[in-house]
């Protein structure tokens, strides 16, 4: 029979081997357990014999080898993948507040604009399918005014993502598509208040034709109340009939990019210093069908000439996230893109064979990383640069496909291969991203993604440390701990942690990961998948715990992972160091998921001393339920402290529930 200390770990040193005694023949055989003291452990035949607690047990400890490399910690490690979920683009990360700012085909097409009558007037809307702004946007908004005046105008209303944010003191950047039957009647836009009806700003815009062309116009608050209870309104003050077109407002955006970016949500992207971004995103590249996939070509150049296209989740895409919007974020980060190219399949079973068929869409990929990366001489280099971005992108890593191991037909092996042998010949220096196993080729790099439960993150934290290292490299494309709704708990990030110290610890075979999903809208109705990282509403943003262990894991990453031994701690215990020599900085990371505080006796081998002060970075909560919100953002959030260190060996006791950075100068 076998015994093990409790809270020390299943470790030989803490084994108790008894030979069990019949009870019958020794009555008087007792084991005490807690032990008399912290030095002693009893087993008794009356009398009590006290035998030295160091024959069981052994302190816990990290024994770290500070002058002994193993591996080389992939530069890249760490990155964001992104795709349309949960409103991730519109209604989200992508600034636009006008929701369904053009005319879709179904009977919803009107869902989001209602008429508005002020006093007698009299207005009638409509979706026209006869008459739009250009081929690919072919239907508008038909407001017909038949009653109006000045001071009882009518006219048409938009609803927005949730409302439509107001801040005091601030510009908003607004256009329509216009054209009308009664030549020079104005069209005054204003943003208004759910509840009061108080308007917060408005401007007219004049000189509308029978043809169409675009207007644009500014809002500027004053000093108003936040608020996000707001609706759009365009109305007209006698009668005409005016059709609308990419009705749009966009309030400041990072960087002052037209048609930009929301500046908190990419602020928080910032803090989490990430390397790349995996883009368009997975299924959104692939749609539902091979006419809904991800087609660049379309989402390029003015918004009024980019269609629309439907998404996997069930909302229609405005592309005004166009494939360069996609790389300007990442120019904007100051990151890579790893850019994902359409292989011939989506997600409800269609797939295109290998050979001739194929063709067209490999000839559709290496456009699109000429669009990327060629010099203005070249034919979508040059495309490129008359939509406003001269310089070629950097570009290191393609992924061919996305989750092609759903596709049951079996042609992803064929797909990749004639993939890999046209983009190869005409770019050898890019490395080459497979998404399901190959056998036909060797893939650079195989996508790999794991969504679990914090159990299944805990037992896996050691899920690379076998890996053959002569495979291909390992892109750990997506993965999440899902436990806590719409955005991981503390619990999640507890195991989210767990595993990275496993990633870090592997990254001479890991070159890339990136969590997934990245982004929820919180508002009713706008999550299709939980447990998501950075959670907002129209007016505000949060970073789950989660993303809080996502950037002290990025923020404190060296050059070098070095030897290292954890000894005598309880099971919940993880921890992953990594070295930059030539700052020569040490990072120790311990994650501690227990309910007990983890006391560690720290020895640093192979160097002479330590710097006597040290940064200590901690994530925790009082429970593994312990989470933030929109109402509440900082509930679970790092705190730094600087403790003293004694020497190169030295103790600490790490909180219970907690994830930490220990940043050492040696």
């Amino acid at each position: 029979m076998q015994w093990y200390l409790p809270g020390h770990g299943r470790s030989d040193a803490n084994l108790l081997r008894v030979n069990v005694l019949p009870i019958a023949k020794y009555p008087r055989l007792r084991i005490i357990w807690p032990p008399m003291s912290k030095r002693s452990f009893a087993i008794a035949l009356f009398p009590v014999l006290a035998l030295p607690w160091s024959l069981f047990a052994q302190a816990p400890s990290l024994t770290v080898q500070v002058d002994h490399p193993t591996a080389k910690v992939s530069p890249t490690l760490y990155g964001l993948m992104t795709e349309e979920i949960n409103f991730s683009y519109d209604g989200g990360l992508y600034a636009e507040l006008v929701r369904d700012r053009t005319i879709g085909q179904d009977w919803q097409a009107l869902a989001h604009w209602t008429m508005v009558a002020r006093g007698n007037s009299v207005v009638d809307i409509s979706a026209d399918a006869q008459t739009g702004p250009s081929a690919a946007l072919p239907r508008s908004l038909k407001v017909r005014v038949t009653t109006a005046t000045d001071a009882a105008p009518a006219g048409v209303q938009n609803d927005g993502y949730w409302g439509f944010p107001v801040q005091p003191q601030t510009a908003y950047s607004g256009s329509f598509y216009a054209k009308t039957d009664s030549a020079g009647v104005p069209v005054t836009v204003s943003l208004v208040n759910d509840e009061t009806g108080a308007t917060a700003a408005s401007a007219t815009v004049t000189g509308l034709t029978g043809d169409w062309k675009q207007y644009t116009f500014a809002l500027k608050t004053a000093q108003v109340p936040v608020t996000a209870n707001n609706h759009l309104i365009l109305t007209i003050p006698r009668p005409a009939t005016v059709w609308f077109g990419l009705v749009s407002l966009f309030p400041p955006t990072y960087h002052d990019r037209p048609y930009g970016n929301r500046i908190d949500i990419m602020e928080k992207l910032a803090a989490m210093h990430p390397k790349f971004l995996r883009l368009p995103g997975g299924n959104y590249l692939e749609g539902d069908h091979i006419s809904e996939r991800f087609e660049w070509k379309k989402t390029i150049g003015p918004l009024v000439d980019r269609p629309t296209h439907p998404s996997p989740w069930h909302y229609r895409s405005s592309d005004g996230m166009g494939l360069l919007e996609f790389l300007e974020w990442c120019e904007d980060l100051k990151i890579e893109p790893v850019l994902a190219v359409y292989a011939g399949y989506s997600m409800m079973q269609e797939h295109v064979e290998p050979g001739s068929a194929l063709e067209p869409y490999i000839q559709d990929a290496l456009d699109e990383i000429e669009y990327a990366t060629g010099d203005a001489n070249t034919k979508w280099g040059a495309e490129r640069a008359k939509d406003g971005h001269p310089a070629p992108f950097p570009l290191h890593y393609v992924e061919i496909g996305n989750e092609d191991w759903f596709d049951r037909s079996g042609s992803y092996d064929g797909r990749y291969a004639q993939y890999y042998k046209a983009i190869k010949q005409r770019y050898p220096d890019l490395q080459l991203i497979a998404t399901a196993p190959i056998k036909s080729i060797k893939p650079d790099v195989l996508d790999e993604h794991f969504y679990m439960a914090a159990e299944q993150s805990f037992a896996d934290s050691n899920h690379y440390d076998k890996t053959d290292r002569n495979g291909p490299k390992i892109f750990v494309g997506e993965w999440a701990t899902r436990e806590g709704e719409p955005t991981p708990n503390l619990q999640a990030a507890l195991a989210d942690s767990a595993w990275m110290t496993g990633m870090e610890r592997d990254s001479d075979i890991i070159v890339m990961a990136s969590y997934a999903p990245l982004f929820v809208n919180v508002n009713p109705g706008g999550m299709q998948w939980e447990t998501d990282l950075i959670g907002y509403d129209t007016l505000t943003s949060y970073g789950s715990p989660s993303y809080w262990a996502q950037v002290l894991f990025a923020t404190h990453l060296g050059t070098e992972v070095v030897a290292s031994t954890l000894a005598n701690t309880g099971p919940r215990v993880y921890t992953s160091t990594t070295r930059d020599e030539k700052r020569r900085k040490l990072f120790v990371k311990v994650v501690n998921a227990s309910s007990d505080a983890a006391p560690l006796n720290i020895v640093l081998d192979g160097i002479p001393s330590v710097a006597r002060e040290a940064k200590l970075i901690t994530l925790s909560g009082k429970t593994p339920n312990a989470t933030n919100s929109i109402t509440n953002p900082d509930e679970v959030v790092p705190v730094e402290h600087h403790i003293q260190v004694a020497g190169p060996k030295f103790e600490h006791s790490f909180a219970p529930y907690s994830v930490n950075v220990l940043e050492l100068s040696y």
